[in-house]
């Protein structure tokens, strides 16, 4: 069985991507596979080739650099992701946003529910869609349901900043873009974001702009 399924579209998919060596190429907005549900995974690569794909979409996320990325992002269409965050941020943000470490985690077949009403808003930018960022409003806490690398159940809830990144990359699996969550008014290049609205807040920005905060 093992070695079936290492002859299937998705393994030769990944060990074409492996053989180039290096961070993989990161799929911009516009591509296809970004906004396709991506396929539930079911050992379509095989143990060695799933620990070896998730040493490089790690190796990618560290390089970017960002705190999350999905399979999808990488042209695979498989719902796999990972996540890390070491959050070296002012205390100010951290307490705005809620904004903790978050050790390296893989997350496979991830589905999420929100726990409560509450939400946020914060700017928040993707891997796929560079050069801008715009204001997300998010569930503050939610319960994330899905399996690990070696199929160990995962439920767990996460809040805050963490609550973002796991609703931020199970949404790509989903095919939905941050920016189909976005407030349009908010939309901001990075040079802008840089320039204007670093405040660990985007109250600053919704008065000037023109939008509401939830």
């Amino acid at each position: 069985m093992a070695s079936s399924r290492a002859r299937t579209p998705f393994a030769e998919q990944v060990e074409e991507l492996l053989a180039l060596g290096g961070p993989l190429p990161i799929v911009a907005a516009g591509d296809p596979v970004l906004r396709r549900r991506a396929e539930p995974y079911e050992g379509q690569l095989g143990p060695a080739l799933l620990a070896r794909f998730v040493g490089a979409l790690r190796l990618t996320m560290h390089e970017a650099p960002g705190v999350g990325l999905a399979a999808v992002q990488v042209g695979v269409g498989l719902r796999i992701a990972v996540i890390e965050d070491p959050a070296p941020v002012p205390e100010e943000v951290r307490l705005a946003r809620g904004r903790v470490p978050q050790p390296f985690r893989v997350l496979v077949n991830p589905s999420y529910e929100p726990v409560g009403t509450r939400r946020a808003a914060f700017f928040e930018g993707c891997l796929s869609v560079p050069g801008w960022q715009a204001v997300v409003a998010r569930h503050t806490e939610v319960r994330l349901r899905a399996e690990d690398e070696h199929g160990r159940p995962v439920d767990e809830a996460f809040t805050g900043w963490p609550a973002r990144i796991v609703q931020h990359e199970t949404d790509h699996l989903d095919g939905t873009l941050y920016v189909d969550r976005a407030e349009p008014r908010s939309l901001s290049s990075n040079e802008a974001m840089a320039a204007r609205w670093a405040q660990p807040t985007p109250e600053a920005a919704a008065r000037a702009l023109g939008f509401e905060l939830p």
